[in-house]
């Protein structure tokens, strides 16, 4: 086990907030004294199949835990999933059913065995604990928190200034996830900036249940595509780490050059000085190729990157462009879904109000746009797709 020097160094790179450092140091001062790894916990909640770059910020901290020789626990929110996180929420949100859930939980373990070593990681359900407890039990959490508490919640303020409906089901969930710590024990919690509420809730009950207090760490929320929005599928900016080479290389190298900077801090363990000194195309060519080996290996990300100096630099088409046959004229926003596009209907009626879909360089201005005829349909400057009669 590292020293407690190296230790800070390496775990406050890229962290927004630690609550509290001092708390932090006493903590790792125990480990190393008793070379008794600490208990890292982050909670995941499986309600979208796919993860994206956003997510590998908070598991990217979780492996410098595990090369530190801590205990890391990657918490799979299959009971409090079925609820819905309320962080950021303007509206109730829909609840997922328990298959929905678990199906999603599946796909979550093969994505993150490529950022996490799998044989030092411990994955736990939440249904483990939360199945087991009678109504009774779980409605006496409750008798932790209070309203006027809840009523402090920023998006929940809103949302009753706004006239907006909250559910008391909604009140529920940052006292379960702070349950989840009381049940882990954990040592520290890691969770992005919007995640502060609850993940104080979890020091509050540790108190209440007579545990030593877990420490915070924020990480930050990283900006999708559009270097606007938080990375999120439902917004389309998003990264997906099982997307194509190609597609994941082309991606980053869309981002904004200041964007840029904040990707290799979070998403990467490159010194930053040398970065600063390169000129941005060079540096981003460094990140987008980084970031596709990462996921796909060396090979991949330099056919990656030959595809893209030759598709964007030169003007030409990706040569292996996806091919849709059709038998009868469809709606344009019809076959971006069909294809894959977009991620959504309402990403793909964006992308046609940006003006940035075109079919054989002719812009596509509305959605009840049909297409009729053989051609080359792009989506914003990355996608392709040659639509065949």
């Amino acid at each position: 086990m590292k020293n407690i020097e190296e230790q800070l160094r390496l775990i406050k790179r890229g962290v927004v907030e630690i609550i509290s450092e001092e708390e932090l140091v006493r903590k790792l001062e125990r480990s190393v004294r008793e070379n008794k790894p600490l208990t890292i916990k982050a909670g995941f909640d499986p309600t979208a199949p796919d993860l994206h770059l956003g997510h590998t910020v908070l598991l990217g901290k979780l492996r410098q835990f595990q090369e530190l020789g801590h205990k890391v626990v990657f918490l799979i929110g299959d009971f409090t999933g079925m609820i819905g996180d309320p962080t950021g929420r303007s509206e109730v949100r829909k609840q997922l059913t328990k298959h929905e859930v678990e199906k999603n939980a599946e796909t979550y373990k093969h994505q993150i065995s490529k950022v996490l070593d799998m044989k030092r990681l411990e994955i736990v359900f939440n249904s483990r604990w939360f199945d087991k407890m009678t109504v009774t039990e779980i409605l006496k959490l409750t008798t932790h928190a209070t309203v006027s508490q809840m009523l402090a919640r920023s998006d929940f303020k809103k949302r009753l200034e706004q006239n907006q409906d909250i559910s008391l089901l909604e009140f529920m969930y940052p006292i379960l996830q702070g349950y989840d710590s009381v049940q882990l024990n954990a040592d520290i919690e890691l969770g992005g900036t919007d995640q502060i509420f609850n993940l104080l809730v979890g020091r509050d009950l540790q108190r209440d249940f007579h545990q030593e207090p877990q420490v915070v760490m924020t990480m930050p929320l990283l900006e999708g595509t559009d270097g606007v929005q938080k990375m999120s599928k439902s917004y389309g900016n998003y990264i997906g780490i099982n997307e194509p080479p190609d597609a994941m290389f082309g991606k980053v190298m869309s981002i904004s050059d200041v964007l840029m900077m904040k990707y290799f801090e979070l998403l990467t363990e490159e010194d930053l000085s040398p970065i600063k000194a390169m000129h941005p195309k060079e540096a981003k060519m460094k990140l987008a190729k980084i970031i596709t080996a990462h996921y796909h290996g060396e090979n991949q990300a330099e056919k990656a990157e030959k595809e893209f100096q030759r598709v964007f630099s030169a003007k030409e088409l990706p040569s292996d462009m996806p091919v849709l046959k059709l038998t009868a004229a469809k709606p344009v926003l019809e076959i971006m879904l069909e294809a894959g596009l977009v991620a959504s209907g309402n990403e793909a009626r964006r992308m046609i109000k940006q003006g940035a879909v075109m079919l054989d360089n002719g812009k596509i201005d509305s959605e009840k746009f049909v297409i009729e005829k053989s051609g080359i349909l792009k989506v914003g400057s990355r996608r392709f797709l040659k639509i065949e009669f």
